[in-house]
Parts: C-alpha cells; sequence; structure tokens
C-alpha cells in the first residue's frame, strides 16, 4: 500500500507539490528551533539550499532517496541520529510525509518559514472591535466580594467590607470596590508577592553557608512601592535593569540640608537594581573570580529571560538552545551586558549625611569595647558589664542606611563563549548583544550595557515584554494564564488558548501607557471575571495571613527588616545554625504579613512550605497546588493554628458573645450560615469549647478556597 501511495506521488505532479509544501511545515514547527537561524550542527532547514549543502555530516536529503537520506534516517530512527530530541518527536504520519516528499523528488525551492516566525516572536496582532468573552452566569455579590479582596490584597473582607459592597445599590458598586481595592497599600504586598516569587527573592544566599543579605529587604519594599504607586511597566523594568545608568546622579547637595527631590527619587530608583543582588550563591564561589563573575552573570540573564521575556535562555549556556531560537552566542553576548557591573553598598543618603554619620562614632567604639571585656569577665563582673553593654549599645548611633545596588568595576573585563558553561574552558570572545531572532538593539556603549538591555526590553519592537506580562496578570486573576507556561513562550511551552486575547491584552497594555493596575481594571470589570467558577485553593501566604486577619491578630506595619517570627522546638530543629535564627523580640511581629517574613533558602516556615511554598533559588512564576496529609496535621495541631483559633474565640466572645455562629461565618466566609449548617455547628459547640469551635473553622474547606 505504501509503495503504491509513494508511485501516486512519484506520477501526480500537483499532489507531490502539495506533499513538498505538508513537508515545508513539518520542518518549520518540529526541526528549525535547532537547524534553523541558530544552525546547529552548520545544517540550515530553512530552504533548499540550506537543505541540499546539509551540515558537518552531509547533504541532509537526497532527491528521491528517503531511507539514504540523514534527514529521513534522523526522524525515522533508521540511522544513528534520532532526531528532533525531547517532546516534539515527529509523529508515524509526519515521518512518512516526509519520506514521501523525499522519495518525489521535490526541492523546497520557496523559503522555509524562519524560526523567528514562531508565534511568541511576532509583533502582537490587536484585534477589531475585540472584547473579553463570557464565561458563565455572574456570580452573587458576596462571592464576587470575597473574589476580589482575594485577588488583589490576598486577605479576606471583614463583614463591614462585604456589607458595604453587597449593600451598594449604585450601578457602579463594583467598579467602586476595585478601586477602593487598588488604591490600598495592601494591593502592593499580595502583587508584589508574585513578582518576588518570579525573581527568586530571599533574604539568604542558601547553600551549605546561607548568608545573609542584609538589604535584600529594601528591594521588596522597593517592589512593594512600585505596585502601590502603578509605576508604568516599562519603567519598573528598566530601573531593575540599569537604573543607576539611566538615571546617573552624585549625592551632593545644593544649599539644602535634604537630597534634592529628583536625585533622592534617582536615589530610590537604583534600589531596583538589588534584583540581582539576592541570588543564590554558594560561598565558595566567591574562591575564584571568574567562577563567581560566570555564575552571576548566569543567574542575571536566567532572571532576565525568565521574569522579562517569558524564554528559557539558560538551555543556551553550554549549547545552542534546541527549540528556541537562542544560539550560544546570543546567550554570552547577553552576559556580555553585564560585564564590568558588580554589587555595591551605597549610602542612601547625601554626602552630607555620610560624613556626619560619623560623629557618633566614639559611642560605638565604646560599646564594641564594652562587648569585648564582657567576654572575658566571669560571674558578678559579666552580669554588671552586661547591663553597662545595654545602656551604651541604646546610646550608640544607628548603622547609616545603605543599599546593595549595582555599580561598575574599574574596567571591564571580556566576554567569552565558555565550552559547555565552564568558566576555566574559555572559546571565542563575544561582544554584548541581544537575541538575533527578536528584534535588533541599540547601540551597546562601556558603562552603558545594562541600560542598552533596558531599551531593547521596552522597545516598541519587542514581542514579549507585553504578552508575557498581561499573561501573569491574567494568571493572578483566574489561577492559570492564556499561555499555561508563563516563563516559557518558546517552542517547548504551550500556545496560547486564545491568542486573540493575548495580543489584544497587550496591546492594550501598551495603549493604557503600561499601568498594571489598568489592567486589572479591565479583567475584573469583564464579565468573564464576574463568573461562576470553581473554587480555588489560597496560596501558602494568604492562608496564614488569613488566619491571623480572621484571629484578629494580623500585624499590618508595613516594610522594614524581614522578622523571624517564633518556631517550636522541633521546627528549629531544621536550622543549620539555629543560634543564627533568634525569634524577633516583639511578638506582635511575630503576625506581620507572610511577604514581611524573613525568606531564609534553607530554611522555609513550615505552615508556608506545606502549603506549597516556592523554591527561591529559581524563579517561580507560579505556584504549586498540592493536596497532602500534612497540611490538614498542620492546620490541626500546629502551634500557630492554636494560637489563632485562641485568638478567634477571644474575638467572637468580644464582638458577638450571643451569636458566635452566625459571626464566625461572617468573619471567615463573609455569609451567614445557612439553616443546616448553623445546626451542626450548635451541635458542635454544644458539645465542645468555643477554641475547638474556631480550630474547626479554620480547618473547613471553605477557609481554605476561594469562588
Amino acid at each position: 500500500m505504501a509503495a503504491r501511495l509513494t508511485l501516486l506521488w512519484l506520477l501526480v505532479p500537483g499532489l507531490a507539490a502539495a506533499q513538498s509544501g505538508l513537508a515545508r511545515q513539518i520542518l518549520d514547527a518540529k526541526c528549525l528551533g535547532c537547524h534553523g537561524e541558530t544552525k546547529m550542527s552548520g545544517l540550515d532547514l530553512r530552504d533548499w539550499a540550506g537543505i541540499s549543502k546539509g551540515g558537518s555530516r552531509g547533504p541532509a536529503v537526497i532527491p528521491g532517496n528517503a531511507g539514504g537520506s540523514l534527514l529521513y534516517q534522523a526522524v525515522s530512527g533508521s540511522g544513528p541520529l534520532k532526531m528532533p530530541p525531547g517532546k516534539a518527536a515527529l509523529t508515524a504520519a509526519e515521518i512518512h510525509t516526509l519520506k514521501l516528499w523525499i522519495d518525489s523528488g521535490q526541492t523546497l525551492k520557496e523559503s522555509v518559514k524562519a524560526a523567528s516566525s514562531w508565534w511568541s516572536f511576532r509583533p502582537p496582532v490587536r484585534p477589531p472591535n475585540f472584547k473579553i468573552p463570557s464565561k458563565g452566569p455572574e456570580a452573587g455579590r458576596s462571592v464576587l466580594v470575597r473574589r476580589a479582596y482575594f485577588d488583589l490584597h490576598g486577605l479576606p473582607p471583614t463583614p463591614a467590607q462585604t456589607d458595604e459592597f453587597v449593600n451598594d445599590k449604585d450601578p457602579n458598586a463594583w467598579p467602586k470596590l476595585i478601586d477602593r481595592l487598588l488604591e490600598s497599600p495592601r494591593y502592593g504586598e499580595r502583587w508584589g508577592r508574585y513578582w518576588l516569587d518570579l525573581v527568586r527573592y530571599a533574604d539568604t544566599a542558601g547553600f551549605e553557608t546561607d548568608h545573609f543579605f542584609i538589604n535584600a529587604w529594601r528591594y521588596r519594599d522597593w517592589v512593594i512601592k512600585a505596585f502601590n504607586a502603578d509605576k508604568p511597566y516599562t519603567e519598573f523594568v528598566q530601573e531593575q535593569i540599569a537604573a543607576d545608568e539611566l538615571w546617573p546622579m552624585n549625592l551632593d547637595l545644593e544649599g539644602t540640608s535634604k537630597l534634592p527631590e529628583a536625585k533622592a527619587q534617582n536615589l530610590q530608583r537604583r534600589i531596583g537594581t538589588g534584583l540581582f543582588t539576592i541570588g543564590s550563591f554558594p560561598i565558595e564561589f566567591t574562591y575564584y573570580g571568574d567562577q563567581f563573575r560566570a555564575e552571576w552573570q548566569a543567574d542575571a540573564v536566567d532572571t532576565v529571560g525568565s521574569a522579562f521575556l517569558g524564554l528559557t535562555v539558560g538551555c543556551a549556556r553550554c549549547h545552542d538552545h534546541k527549540f528556541d531560537p537562542i544560539s550560544q552566542r546570543d546567550y554570552y553576548a547577553l552576559t556580555a551586558l553585564f560585564a564590568g557591573s558588580v554589587e555595591k553598598e551605597i549610602p542612601l543618603g547625601s554626602l552630607f549625611d555620610v560624613q556626619t554619620s560619623s560623629r557618633g562614632f566614639p559611642l560605638l567604639a565604646n560599646a564594641e569595647a564594652m562587648k569585648q571585656k564582657a567576654r572575658r569577665a566571669r560571674g558578678a563582673e559579666r552580669t554588671a558589664l552586661l547591663q553597662q553593654l545595654g545602656e551604651a549599645y541604646l546610646r550608640a548611633p544607628d548603622r547609616p542606611a545603605t543599599a546593595n545596588v549595582l555599580g561598575h568595576e574599574e574596567s571591564t573585563p571580556d566576554t567569552h563563549i565558555l565550552v559547555r558553561g565552564d568558566f576555566k574552558n574559555k572559546g571565542a570572545k563575544v561582544e554584548p548583544g541581544f537575541i538575533a531572532a527578536l528584534h535588533p538593539g541599540p547601540a551597546v556603549m562601556d558603562r552603558q550595557r545594562r541600560a542598552a538591555l533596558a531599551k531593547w526590553l521596552t522597545s516598541e519592537s519587542n514581542p514579549l515584554l507585553a504578552r508575557v506580562m498581561v499573561n501573569r496578570i491574567w494568571q493572578g486573576h483566574f489561577g492559570e494564564g492564556l499561555v499555561r507556561t508563563p516563563n516559557d513562550f518558546g517552542r517547548q511551552g504551550e500556545p496560547p488558548t486564545n491568542p486573540e486575547l493575548l495580543d489584544w491584552l497587550a496591546t492594550e497594555f501598551a495603549a493604557q501607557k503600561w499601568s498594571v493596575k489598568a489592567m486589572h481594571r479591565l479583567i475584573m470589570n469583564s464579565s468573564a471575571y464576574r463568573a461562576s467558577g470553581s473554587p480555588r485553593r489560597l496560596d501558602a501566604d494568604a492562608i496564614r495571613d488569613s488566619t491571623l486577619a480572621v484571629a484578629g491578630t494580623l500585624n499590618l506595619k508595613m516594610g522594614g527588616v524581614g522578622i523571624i517570627p517564633q518556631l517550636s522546638a522541633e521546627e528549629i530543629l531544621a536550622a543549620r545554625t539555629p543560634n543564627l535564627w533568634p525569634a524577633h523580640p516583639d511578638p506582635a511581629e511575630h503576625n506581620r504579613r507572610s511577604v514581611y517574613l524573613q525568606m531564609k533558602r534553607s530554611l522555609t516556615l513550615p505552615m508556608l512550605q506545606v502549603f506549597d511554598a516556592p523554591d527561591t533559588a529559581a524563579s517561580c512564576a507560579r505556584r504549586e497546588t498540592s493536596t497532602v496529609a500534612p497540611q490538614a496535621l498542620a492546620r490541626m495541631n500546629s502551634a500557630f493554628t492554636a494560637s489563632a483559633a485562641n485568638a478567634f474565640a477571644a474575638r467572637l466572645q468580644k464582638e458577638a458573645p450571643d451569636n458566635p455562629i452566625d459571626h464566625a461565618w461572617r468573619i471567615a466566609f463573609s455569609r451567614l450560615p445557612t439553616a443546616s449548617e448553623k445546626q451542626t455547628a450548635q451541635d458542635y459547640l454544644n458539645r465542645n469549647s468555643l477554641t475547638r469551635f474556631c480550630l474547626l473553622i479554620l480547618n473547613m474547606n471553605e477557609f481554605l478556597y476561594v469562588d
């Protein structure tokens, strides 16, 4: 049968030409990621000239002889090569199509579409008269208000906040609610948390030593402030990449005791470059300057690729990317953009502030001397010295405010391709540049390399920046993005479920001057968002924060050095050096929002870890949602939940002593209980204490899920 079909293709020229077109589509979809612009092994399959020339092993196709053609042998597995690698393997039908085409003797005279024609590498096209499609009947008001609060704040609404919306007869009640939520500082804490996940934020370096980044929290606070201020996304990107190069400044005063406003603003911009000072590194990398530089630059490029481009550029570190049009040379051209950049600790004040901060040095030196004396002392003498030492430290000046940011080395080292990524095996020298398949970038000048990168990323010609970010915003509201691989818009990722919607959102994002809050309004005002939906489990931060909120103990203080909460004796055993993990002395600080807790890479807070807190060693584009027995055990038996249940019971006694069941339901679930729920709850409460009842509420599915 196969032989008769082959003969048919040979005898009917029109059918053979059609087969040539099918072959071209297969090559475009399955082969050009490696053998297009990147020309792996010297093979270029974009046109017939490249196919007939072949690569390092000879011609890819012998017209009329599929069995003897390297291309067919590779895709069919009949030769020593097995192509393509990974999940993009050809189907039996596709392999047979290529066989028929080769045996037909037809050439590919037309140029095969370039690898850069992949959908995400093409500019977004705005569809005319487009509307976000509806998804079903609209949810009830109590459901909507809870959904909106959790989406934008990561916290449940209070009964008063629920009533305010449910009873508002204004036709614009819903848009007004969205505006109120976006104006609250709670919004930046919630959406800043998403960004911190994405850029692998932590307060420590990880690995064995897990040393602390003493100023990492300043970057965390910078992110939260940026979201609350609705900083245009292009500016948000530029400040993180190259604030020091795009907005240069000095710390000189201009006839005032404070920095002029413009200088103070530019100084704050520089904190954004702290993005590149919080990577996960073993301290041993610093033994070899070249190794540390290579690993630091690789981390920087990988982070830029994941967060801003939604591409797995790190795959090109050791060889040309096997699926996307990113060559190894492209990769090292990107690392060269970070050559000459180095972490620096800078003062957050004027030169006058820096100089005058030394006035209190004698007091600090005296306190240090007393500390050394106290260490050597014994008995009664030590006790007395400790009291004097405490008083001396109270008099000593505070440490001047500083931030860890990017600056420049005195000279810019050359960049070489590292063979197999090995810093000891340097290959050809490369100049700074960009991913060739995307779009040309601006000219790159020394000590302005990251500025060029920032301009390239935020250029109108970049087809990925807007698409990737609006996909993240959509995911934040619906649980999954239109592209369900938010950090991979390449060939190994999933295509968009609604390409028109994605492109419409991307073009609208630019039209709205890159306002993230405008995109929230656009999405949340759609009928698709307001429709009834299936419940989604809250993430670890929202579960912990909501528990504290319902208990009435949530501390809404913002910013500052990360808090170390109290851990049980068993939990602290997980720390390699428990003495370096002291709980904050003020118990009220333990109840801060989760975003303000110290994030130690080698020790995740157990209540967060059990509910799928991310691994901070790499970019986390979307938190996993597991259902495992330890989650229920932690909620029922942990000291944290027990303490919250006690506080919740005390709150009910104070606020609704005569009707705790209704009030508990309104606080925890934003609704009243049904008649059957109230009867069941009353039966339970008749047999158990109010604290046990509150523990039950905190363990109900409805508490952990939002519709």
